[in-house]
């Protein structure tokens, strides 16, 4: 009888051995897509000003007017784009 529950015991942790496995994936970043890096594009940070993305950016090619509420803008320059909310940075992504 013992036997017959360490064979039903060990079928058990084998089966759930399996189920308890993870896949990890790796994806690599192209460098130019690195954010603030010597190797990627230099953009703005979040909760940067709008007034502090002009000091170090200079002005936006074009400027999207503020939609929806809370008010979001968005700024386009050649290489990256922001996204503000009211007057803060909340996302800034580069362009292709």
């Amino acid at each position: 009888m013992a036997n017959r529950s360490l064979l039903i015991i060990g079928t058990a942790l084998l089966f759930f051995t399996n189920l308890c496995q993870a896949e990890v994936i790796s994806i690599t970043d192209p460098s130019y897509e690195v954010a603030n890096a010597p190797s990627g594009i230099v953009r703005p940070t979040r909760g940067m000003t709008m007034v502090q993305v002009k000091e170090q950016f200079g002005e936006p090619d074009t400027i999207r007017p503020a939609v929806g509420q809370p008010p979001i803008t968005r700024w386009e320059y050649a290489k990256f784009e922001v996204v503000f909310e009211y007057d803060k940075v909340i996302h800034s992504v580069v362009v292709k």
